[in-house]
């Protein structure tokens, strides 16, 4: 099995790391990037038995890149998500597999729209395999398939410093123009049966988790659920996504929002820069750079079993992990988008081809244990009534 990753960065190198550490039917790795650096740490890092190839590539160049992903079993994006459309289509038309870890919704939605051609020619189209969305979204329908009804969904997760620092408390784990995107742009909820839509930043709420983290914040922003909320709607009276920081930071950036700072205006007439690039610069020197991390993920499902009203939580704790110098968030968007990938590939597992999010496409309960191989500790508890998704409670160690 051939498995290409586009992207040499701070997801698309753990994704490799991921396939030459612990992926046995893995024969060879290719890897593109257009920074030699890049691929050269790699190879030394990982490169242990010969199964990696490296191709410093712009992935602009299609016509050189259609050659390399030719005879991939998978290909896998990680790279800038404005891009994910035209590779796409460029695996459609070799005949290759293609997933990646999406971008906004309307981006998600017309590379959702290739499934007809797909369909044809026996190729899936796999967009937001990586933590939010993806694994949440997993989690939320593998929920719901334990209820005989299902009337509310509740997802919580973020990425938090282990050593916050004022004013925001909060690092850049992969990129400032996602977070912007998110923070900025509104998120479609549902509430009452209705799909509506809430304000970034809006509809704060304290939710506990153990110590060290004890009580963090959690507010609405756009990406988490992406095709979800259309899934879901007409099937349940409540569905929400909300992103997990340390107390203080939504305060703090609806304060540099709300100066405009996140406009795609032009600072002047001599410039060709808006004030988000500014922002996204300084944003990227300021809150760039290693740290150590933590991911925190809950996600509660409310309904009936047997006649007898249950709530299901599924909850995640993940450090940072010292002996690899690996980020929790590197872990937690690598191994899930990994395990897609590795379905794809496999000629047997996930039949026929189109294009799908992974929560229809995966096989779910398969998918899940895969990530539990992998390291990914999910633990699960039923309560045989209401419960919230805000208070803490201690959860038992089954794995979901």
């Amino acid at each position: 099995m051939t498995i290409t990753v586009l992207g040499a960065g701070s997801i698309g190198a753990p994704v490799v790391r991921e396939l030459c550490a612990r992926s046995d039917e893995v024969s060879q790795v290719q890897v593109c990037d257009t920074r030699s650096q890049a691929l050269q740490q790699l190879h030394e890092q990982v490169d242990k038995d010969g199964a990696l190839r490296s191709f410093q590539v712009d992935i602009r160049d299609t016509g050189v890149l259609s050659q390399i992903v030719q005879g991939s079993d998978c290909v896998i994006s990680c790279v800038p998500s404005e891009f994910n459309l035209e590779l796409a289509e460029l695996c459609l038309d070799v005949g290759v597999h293609f997933c990646d870890l999406g971008g906004d919704d309307a981006l998600v939605e017309r590379e959702l729209a290739l499934n007809e051609r797909a369909r044809e020619k026996g190729v899936w189209i796999v967009p937001n395999c990586g933590l939010a969305p993806g694994l949440v979204n997993v989690l939320c329908l593998h929920g719901i398939d334990q209820l005989d009804r299902a009337e509310a969904a509740h997802l919580r997760v973020g990425d938090v410093p282990l050593h916050p620092s004022p004013p925001f408390n909060f690092r850049i784990s992969w990129s400032a123009e996602r977070i912007l995107a998110d923070y900025t742009n509104p998120a479609r909820l549902i509430e009452d049966g209705q799909v509506i839509e809430a304000d970034a930043l809006s509809r704060e709420e304290e939710i506990q988790f153990e110590e060290p983290f004890g009580t963090m914040e959690a507010f609405c922003t756009q990406g988490g659920l992406s095709t979800l909320t259309d899934t879901l709607a007409g099937h349940v009276e409540a569905l929400d996504h909300k992103t997990i920081r340390w107390p203080g930071h939504a305060h703090q950036m609806r304060f540099v929002i709300g100066l405009g700072l996140a406009e795609n205006r032009k600072i002047g007439v001599r410039t060709h820069l808006t004030y988000r690039d500014l922002l996204v610069r300084r944003m990227r020197k300021r809150l760039g750079g290693d740290y150590e991390d933590a991911v925190l993920l809950r996600v509660l499902l409310r309904g009936e079993q047997e006649g007898r009203p249950t709530t299901l939580v599924y909850e995640m704790i993940e450090r940072y992990d010292a002996a690899t110098q690996q980020t929790a968030m590197m872990r937690c968007t690598a191994i899930p988008t990994v395990v897609v990938a590795l379905f794809l590939a496999r000629a047997d597992t996930v039949a026929s081809g189109g294009a799908g999010v992974p929560e229809s496409v995966m096989p779910r309960d398969r998918f899940l244990q895969e990530v539990a191989d992998r390291g990914l500790n999910i633990r699960e508890e039923r309560h045989e009534e209401f419960r919230e998704v805000t208070a803490k409670r201690p959860l038992d160690s089954q794995r979901a």
